[in-house]
C-alpha cells in the first residue's frame, strides 16, 4: 500500500511543479511595456501605417514622426528576453525623442520575410532621414545608446 501511495504522490508532485513553473514563466513573459507610451507591438497592418508601406512604395519612405527602433523577436527566444527590459528602459529614457516598436516574428511572418529576418533578435534602427540600419543579435544597453546617438539622434 505504501508503494502505491508513492506511485501516486510523486507524479502528482511533478505535475504540480510543472504547472506552477509554467504559470510563473507565462507571468514573467507578459511584458510591462503596455504602460510605456512610446513602445508598441506592431502587426503587418500597423507597420505599413506607422513605419513603411512596402506594398505602395518601391523606395524606403519612413512614415513616422520620430526615429524608431524596431525589435524583431519571438517569445521563446532567450536573447530576445534579455533585450526586452533594456528596450523598455530606453523607451522610457528617450520618451519624446524616439519610439520603440516590437514585432513578434512568429505572429508576423510576412514582416519577418520582407526584412529577411533569419536570426533574432534583429534590431532595426530607423532614422527620420536616410536608410534604416539592422543589427543582429542581443545588444548591451551601452550598444543601444551608442546606436541611438550615432544613427537616430545625430
Amino acid at each position: 500500500m505504501r508503494k502505491l501511495k508513492l506511485y501516486i504522490i510523486i507524479p502528482a508532485v511533478f505535475i504540480l511543479l510543472g504547472v506552477l513553473t509554467a504559470f510563473v514563466i507565462s507571468g514573467n513573459n507578459k511584458s510591462e511595456n503596455k504602460n510605456i507610451k512610446n513602445m508598441e507591438h506592431l502587426t503587418t497592418a500597423t507597420f505599413k501605417e506607422k513605419v513603411f508601406n512596402y506594398e505602395t512604395n518601391k523606395e524606403w519612405k519612413y512614415e513616422g514622426t520620430q526615429p524608431c527602433i524596431i525589435d524583431f523577436y519571438a517569445d521563446w527566444c532567450g536573447p530576445c528576453k534579455a533585450v526586452a527590459p533594456v528596450l523598455e528602459q530606453l523607451a522610457a529614457e528617450y520618451d519624446g525623442k524616439l519610439v520603440v516598436y516590437k514585432i513578434d516574428t512568429d505572429k508576423e511572418q510576412e514582416l519577418a520575410s520582407v526584412f529577411g529576418i533569419r536570426s533574432i533578435p534583429s534590431i532595426l534602427f530607423v532614422p527620420m532621414a536616410g536608410q534604416p540600419q539592422m543589427s543582429v543579435g542581443a545588444m548591451s544597453k551601452d550598444g543601444f545608446v551608442q546606436a541611438i546617438d550615432n544613427i537616430l539622434l545625430k
